[in-house]
């Protein structure tokens, strides 16, 4: 199993069939990452790849990420409903007839990446791994796009991890 230090995937995770049954695939082999990686044109970020191969895409049960800068949903938050996994045989997997690519040929999301969250707005803004400061095979930032409002971009996180562990249960921001 992949190493994640401090992390454990087994509490990050909701465990219900709806999860399982629509955003979970199999743990991905090598060979499935490569061929995504390819398919996408990125080099997917290391700690993505080892929590997928701990549950390969879902609900996280902190579904919530701070923002200094307001969106479309929030004046101090983003919301997802799921992460990606890697795969095509679920809907929202990273290949699946849903995912990334999907996103940015159909709703017109710019091509900075490779989407890996979906959001409560039914397509209407989402989360991306940003490539453009760093390469296709760099360590991407993670960005909020928010297709009703020109496709505004905001920072998450530097990296993939820092948003995943930066994730806050949606109770911190009921008033």
């Amino acid at each position: 199993m992949p190493d994640l230090p401090d992390f454990d995937p087994a509490t990050f995770w909701e465990d219900s069939d709806y999860a399982r049954e629509a955003h979970t695939e199999a743990p991905p082999s090598d060979e499935l990452i490569r061929s995504v990686e390819d398919e996408l044109g990125y080099k997917l970020p290391a700690f993505y790849i080892a929590l997928m191969k701990q549950r390969n895409g879902g609900i996280p049960h902190n579904t919530c990420f701070p923002t200094t800068e307001a969106t479309g949903w929030a004046d101090d938050h983003i919301a997802i409903t799921s992460i990606s996994g890697i795969g095509r045989t679920k809907s929202y997997s990273l290949c699946g007839d849903l995912g990334s690519q999907f996103m940015i040929d159909e709703w017109e999301y710019p091509a900075i990446g490779v989407v890996v969250c979906d959001c409560p707005s039914a397509g209407h803004d989402l989360v991306m791994l940003d490539y453009r400061a760093c390469g296709p095979t760099g360590e991407p930032a993670v960005v909020h796009v928010d297709q009703e409002n020109d496709y505004q971009i905001v920072t998450l996180a530097p990296t993939f991890e820092a948003f995943v562990r930066g994730l806050v249960h949606e109770s911190v921001f009921e008033e």
